[in-house]
């Protein structure tokens, strides 16, 4: 076999975890890979409708600070975190990999949220 050869889907598992109470997720990379990209699909509609409230959320900020707020932020960083963190036991450093991907997220969030914000007029009193 060569060594940069990608795995066969169909093929049972070549390694096992030392951990007696490990519980396998599949029989199969292809059934894996099956879960991972109907998980896939509900991240990417979750991810959508958390726009959408983005996108809502322009009609509430008067400025451009407002748009980035700072402090809302690192709420939200801090507690994507923690969440993850619960998970720390199952997979070492996942709070690592959830706060980046936040990150990157609110990033591509207020650059979207700050395109809106343009779109947007003042109410009249």
């Amino acid at each position: 076999m060569p060594a940069f050869e990608e795995p066969r889907a169909d093929a049972a598992p070549v390694r096992r975890f030392r951990d007696p109470l490990y519980q396998p997720r599949a029989a199969t990379l292809g059934a894996l890979r099956q879960k991972i990209d109907a998980l896939d699909v509900q991240i990417v509609e979750l991810l959508a409708t958390r726009a959408l409230c983005v996108r809502d959320a322009t009609r509430f900020k008067r400025d451009a600070f407002q748009v980035a707020a700072p402090e809302r932020q690192a709420e939200v960083f801090a507690r994507v975190r923690q969440q993850a963190a619960a998970h720390g036991a199952e997979f070492p450093g996942l709070a690592d990999i959830v706060e980046a991907a936040y990150r990157v997220l609110v990033v591509g969030f207020i650059a979207g949220e700050e395109r809106f914000f343009t779109e947007t007029e003042p109410l009249q009193p």
